[in-house]
């Protein structure tokens, strides 16, 4: 007698077919820096608005991502939430990358004896993805995990000098420009003119912004194939220690390291799609 072949496993195509959208929408919000609407989301990802919206309902349940205000304070704009975030947080300090980073930082904390660390943009602050201390007993302590304005801090203004003109308006128009020090630049015209001199320079600097007594130096961690920023590699040390220009001197051994952790991000990238069984 023959057996009749099994039925197409419709069920299970549409599975796969619903995780690799949510991780389509995770990633193009992780790419984009700044809120989309749904119907932006919609046009980019090639996905019908109905559908897109209970996709959005679901993975805002889970706290995947969330909704702002745009800059009018009216229509709400979609970004990732703070579960996406931690995901990639642990992702990045439990696999090979983790390691892999925290060597090259190591190498070149030996080298130029201050602190360095790895930052991303999360949504409207910096998140510290990987540090490796200086040995010199003054020095400014901050964990893995923790989250820093972008303001004021030379990551932060990486971030922001980097990102298109529209994007980083929008940007600007919801921060809190939080004054931290005397050199916390809180004028939006002042700061916005820092902003392009940053952008032109392809750096980014804390002058005592964040912290007094304390400088920093940032340059891009880039993908290799369309040059986006990934992350931000930076230094920083006390003035007490080291100019601003003592850390300016350091830029092209930082891009040096930069050019060495891209391609470790896009392993990492890698193993959050694993993750979330793509």
């Amino acid at each position: 007698m023959q057996v009749p072949c099994p039925a197409p496993r419709n069920d299970t195509l549409a599975e796969d077919s619903r995780a690799l959208r949510a991780l389509s929408v995770l990633e193009q919000l992780a790419a984009a820096g700044q809120p989309f609407s749904l119907s932006q989301l919609s046009v980019r990802l090639h996905i019908p608005k109905a559908t897109l919206m209970r996709l959005i309902e679901s993975l805002e349940a889970q706290g995947y991502v969330t909704h702002l205000p745009d800059s009018r304070g009216t229509d709400r704009g979609i970004t990732l939430g703070p579960r996406a975030a931690q995901l990639a947080l642990t992702t990045l300090a439990n696999n090979t990358f983790g390691r892999a980073c925290r060597s090259l930082l190591r190498s070149l904390v030996e080298v130029l004896g201050e602190t360095c660390n790895l930052t991303a943009l999360d949504r409207d602050t910096v998140l510290y993805l990987e540090r490796v201390e200086t040995t010199e007993p003054l020095r400014l302590h901050l964990e893995p995990g923790t989250r820093v304005p972008l303001h004021c801090t030379a990551s932060g203004k990486l971030f922001l000098a980097q990102m298109p003109p529209a994007g980083r308006r929008l940007v600007l128009a919801r921060l809190k420009l939080d004054r931290k020090t005397q050199g916390t630049l809180t004028e939006l015209s002042l700061l916005e003119a820092e902003l392009d001199r940053l952008a032109a320079r392809g750096i980014g600097i804390d002058n005592e912004e964040f912290v007094r007594g304390m400088v920093a130096v940032a340059v891009p961690v880039r993908d290799a194939t369309h040059g986006q920023v990934l992350a931000a590699l930076a230094i920083h040390a006390p003035t007490a220690r080291a100019s601003l220009n003592d850390l300016l001197k350091a830029v092209p051994r930082l891009k040096e390291s930069a050019l060495k952790i891209a391609p470790l991000l896009g392993t990492a990238k890698s193993a959050v799609q694993q993750e979330n069984g793509c």
